[in-house]
């Protein structure tokens, strides 16, 4: 007996084209079939259309959701498909008679055939062949050659785990790549036998617009098809990416891989992201001459981020990952990653809000918490507004942004007072986390005070804003 293929339909405001691609559908001279289709929220009479189809047609179904995407529509229409194969067909564009039996026979007869497609003509606002390039593994990974209407078996895509449904458009070249890596090959029939509906305003004309966030997803989805065939990432220049390859080398210390997952928190010359209860700091590209010293000679700042943070783990969220990537030694990329702090302040927030609940108990804390950095001999060269954590009562205090660490084995007095030279606040907390370093250290409390005020950073005492 013949094995059931599931032509799968998503539809969306494809009233004028509908009637066409069904009836394309049902001439096919292969038996048995069923046609899912999904009408994602259309706007037009697209359903009305499908539905009056399914009364003339009873291996016809149709389902109607919400508007989520292709991508949704095609998995929804998969998961109530009952065939051994699925056809994916968009609503706007028609398949010949023969093209799911002669699919089906190659398929049959292949286990190492993963897909199976054909030659394809484009027509409506143009009419000729696409010329797509021959398959292959190392070109697949920098560009897509099959159409999204290919023969494939529904088991495969409950093992590559279906369409991705995150709004990365090219969803079907991250498709292909999800089912290659599965192992075996595309097949193409050496016939057109699929016709590609090209109209002004297509998905495919609007996506040309997103080629970087298009190549990031790749990278971010497919990082071992992406490094087994081309030696490494995607690059914006596509066709270059094997040859940058070359030259290129990463390091990873940690067990992390989300690098550029997540929301964006600060996006300036550094870029911060949370994801999943990690917080990821990508390290701005270093002009040419720092990337080789950071390349060759020093370590990087994401390194340093992660070295300190274990050398102090307890006064910091505690490290995860940093990675590096470089060409021909030269830094060009770097990231340093740990878990989400429980604090939810920032010392600023102690600057800009005098009436902070808590704050005297808080500045008392930071004043004790500075103390211990003086006795442990961690001089934070940016100990500042942004840099410094604490959560609504002050029990726990963090630091962050720990690239310009110094450490020393006994740290002078004067030294350790420093660390207060750049939290530009009132005197009068000033005092109160001076008064608190003293007592941890039974130093006299107006001696530590006064010093700490005639001792303010240079830079605000020039631009007159040391809110004395």
């Amino acid at each position: 007996m013949k094995p059931l293929v599931s032509v799968i339909v998503p539809i969306y405001n494809a009233a004028p084209y509908l009637q066409e691609t069904l009836d394309s559908i049902m001439a096919s001279t292969y038996r048995p079939i069923e046609v899912v289709m999904v009408d994602d929220g259309s706007k037009d009479n697209s359903l009305h259309i499908a539905q009056d189809f399914c009364t003339h047609h009873p291996e016809c179904v149709v389902i109607a959701q919400e508007n989520q995407g292709v991508s949704v529509a095609r998995n929804n229409a998969i998961r109530a498909a009952k065939g051994r194969y699925i056809l994916p067909v968009d609503a706007d564009d028609t398949i010949a008679d023969t093209f799911i039996q002669k699919a089906v026979e190659v398929i049959e007869n292949s286990n190492d055939i993963r897909v199976v497609g054909c030659r394809c003509r484009m027509f409506g606002a143009v009419d000729k062949e696409w010329k797509l390039p021959e398959f292959s593994h190392s070109l697949l990974a920098r560009k897509n050659m099959i159409p999204a209407t290919a023969l494939y078996r529904k088991a495969d895509w409950e093992r590559c785990g279906g369409y991705c449904e995150e709004e990365i458009y090219r969803e079907d070249w991250d498709f292909w790549l999800s089912m290659m890596e599965l192992g075996g090959t595309f097949y193409k029939l050496d016939e057109i036998l699929f016709n590609y509906r090209i109209s002004t305003g297509s998905r495919r004309v609007h996506a040309k617009g997103q080629k970087r966030r298009i190549v990031d997803a790749i990278n971010r989805r497919h990082p071992a098809y992406m490094q087994k065939y081309l030696g490494g990432p995607l690059h914006y220049h596509r066709s270059w990416s094997k040859f940058l390859n070359f030259f290129r080398s990463e390091k990873k210390i940690g067990n992390y891989s989300d690098w550029d997952m997540g929301e964006i928190l600060y996006a300036k010359r550094n870029t911060l992201r949370s994801y999943n209860g990690f917080i990821s700091k990508q390290f701005a590209t270093p002009p040419l001459w720092r990337g080789i010293i950071y390349g060759w000679f020093l370590r990087s700042k994401a390194q340093r981020s992660y070295e300190y943070a274990k050398r102090i783990e307890g006064l910091t969220p505690s490290p995860i990952a940093y990675r590096e990537i470089r060409y021909c030694g030269i830094l060009r990329q770097s990231w340093y990653v740990c878990q989400e702090s429980e604090c939810q302040y920032t010392f600023n927030h102690l600057i800009h809000t005098p009436s902070f609940p808590n704050r005297q108990q808080i500045l008392q804390s930071i004043g004790r918490f500075t103390a211990e950095l003086y006795l442990r001999g961690i001089y934070h060269q940016d100990y500042s507004g942004g840099n410094i954590l604490f959560n609504e009562d002050g029990s726990k205090i963090e630091i962050i942004d720990l690239n310009r660490i110094k450490f020393y084995h006994k740290m002078p007095l004067k030294k350790g007072l420093q660390l207060f030279e750049r939290l530009n606040i009132d005197k009068d907390a000033l005092m109160t986390m001076g008064s608190a370093f003293a007592q941890v250290l039974h130093k006299n409390e107006e001696w530590v005070c006064s010093y700490i005020i005639a001792h303010r950073w240079k830079k605000h005492v020039k631009q007159g804003i040391t809110n004395l």
